[in-house]
């Protein structure tokens, strides 16, 4: 009898060291899975995060050049796709001066006037060198621009410059709340329109001209 209780108190130590063993394993097992999880979700949001915001840099293009082929309303629409409502938008023009809108309607209407008033037909905005820095639920993006604005078969202005913008995410989306292009320079290219100076437009006769285009203000 005593022998039996005696190797029972050894099989209840042993298993009760074995259960406690197993809880231990089990709640390192969850620990790692749960560590990794996080460290994985955090590594992956990040080239997300980067990924849906350097997309705004193509949302503003594609309504920036909706402008430019005279379709206003179509580029307020897109451009309510890449800002918040309270967005504040700044041009800074190689002179130094400024023009700041606030809100996308706003700039679209600026921008408007100014295709309009130079007679582009069309216009091509290229969007490239883009840096991104995010942290937490806000990011910034400079990206260089170049830019090219049709007068006519043979003229066009050429813009160059850099966006510098601050992003936040509002709502699980993206949008730019402030955006500041710092241009470079802004230059009317024609090419030569007689018949002679057109069968050496390659050769080192071939005439290139800059005139810096009418940027209008925005009127209030």
């Amino acid at each position: 009898m005593e022998k039996r209780r005696e190797n029972g108190g050894i099989v209840s130590k042993a298993i009760s060291f074995l259960l406690n063993r197993i809880t231990l394993i089990v709640l390192a097992v969850t620990l790692v899975l749960f560590i990794g999880g996080k460290f994985e979700l955090a590594s992956a949001s990040q080239p997300n995060a980067e990924l849906e915001i350097q997309k705004l840099t193509s949302c503003y293009s594609l309504g920036t050049d909706a402008i430019g082929r005279g379709n206003l309303q179509e580029g307020k629409n897109i451009y309510r796709d890449c800002f918040t409502q309270d967005a504040v938008l700044t041009v800074i023009s190689p002179d130094g001066t400024t023009q700041t809108s606030y809100g996308t309607d706003s700039w679209a209407d600026f921008v408007y006037s100014v295709f309009q008033g130079n007679g582009y037909t069309a216009t091509q905005h290229l969007i490239g060198t883009i840096n991104i820095s995010v942290e937490n639920n806000k990011a910034t993006i400079t990206s260089y621009l170049h830019a090219t604005h049709k007068r006519s078969e043979t003229s066009i202005d050429v813009a160059n410059g850099t966006y510098e913008d601050q992003v936040v995410n509002r709502n699980g989306g993206w949008k730019i709340r402030n955006r500041t292009l710092k241009l470079i320079d802004f230059l009317n290219l024609s090419s030569p329109t007689t018949a002679s100076s057109s069968t050496n437009a390659r050769s080192t006769n071939s005439s290139l001209r800059f005139v810096r285009p009418n940027l209008p203000r925005l009127k209030e």
